[in-house]
């Protein structure tokens, strides 16, 4: 089990969150950020680039239909021709939070990605994940959150499944949440909503983590670990895609392999 002190190593600090036993005055985040123009599954998109099942409009769309939030989309999201498939049951919460190991690029069952440093990346952002994902692949997002911000969201998808919807909401009849569910064969699951900390700010920057590993996905976002959320789709090399959307700017993004 990989030990949530050793998750951002000696370098780690932030805000009044720091991750346990790293204190620090400059925190370092891993890698860089890709190129004006990311890759994504199958080639390059336009400027609407189109997800699995083909969608043409800014509001990306997956078969069937998703009930939640008071709309079609989590969060109120209708979009395109399509709706969200199944419908989406209430409550359930993570799994207790791991650990995180030491974010030292070494060798692993997948390559380091190198990526170019860029000051905007385009949303909805995509990028393939050519190895699947894999114990100690960890993904490092940053960006900030729009000041009149409904929703952002990360979608790791294999094929037209979803393998991890992580879904922040703003107004949610009022309230934050965080929604996170699966999709497979056209039907969402039980959304895991249950959660003591909202920590994303409209208006502010935000860095966020996800650490794979063979059993879960761990998030830390602003130096803090936030939840995990055990795999659902348990082939992890199926998983090859992730996709952020809805309303942020995104100033980073990078894949490395831990050691």
């Amino acid at each position: 089990m990989m030990n949530l002190e050793d998750a951002l190593g000696s370098d780690q600090s932030g805000g009044g969150n720091v991750w346990p036993g790293q204190p620090s005055t400059n925190p370092t985040w891993p890698g860089g950020q890709p190129s004006t123009n990311p890759t994504w599954p199958g080639g390059q998109p336009s400027t609407n680039p189109t997800w699995p099942g083909g969608q043409p409009s800014t509001n990306p769309t997956w078969p069937g239909g998703q009930a939640g939030g008071g709309g079609v989309w989590p969060g109120n999201q209708a979009g395109g021709a399509g709706v969200w498939p199944g419908g989406q049951a209430g409550g359930g919460g993570p799994s207790a939070p791991g650990g995180w190991p030491s974010p030292t690029v070494g060798p692993g069952p997948g390559p380091t990605i190198p990526v170019a440093a860029q000051t905007n990346l385009a949303i909805p952002f995509g990028k393939s994940l050519p190895n699947g994902v894999y114990d100690k692949l960890l993904i490092t997002i940053g960006g900030t959150i729009k000041p009149n911000a409904d929703k952002i969201t990360v979608d790791i998808g294999a094929s037209r499944d979803l393998a991890f919807h992580f879904n922040p909401r703003f107004n949610e009849e009022g309230k934050k949440v965080i929604v996170r569910n699966s999709c497979i064969n056209d039907k969402w699951g039980k959304e895991e909503r249950e959660l003591q900390h909202f920590p994303f700010v409209r208006g502010q920057p935000f860095e966020m983590k996800i650490l794979c590993t063979n059993r879960e996905f761990k998030v830390a976002v602003n130096n803090s670990h936030l939840l995990t959320y055990q795999h659902r789709i348990t082939n992890l090399r199926s998983i090859n895609s992730i996709r952020i959307y809805n309303d942020l700017t995104l100033s980073k993004f990078n894949m490395e392999t831990l050691p």
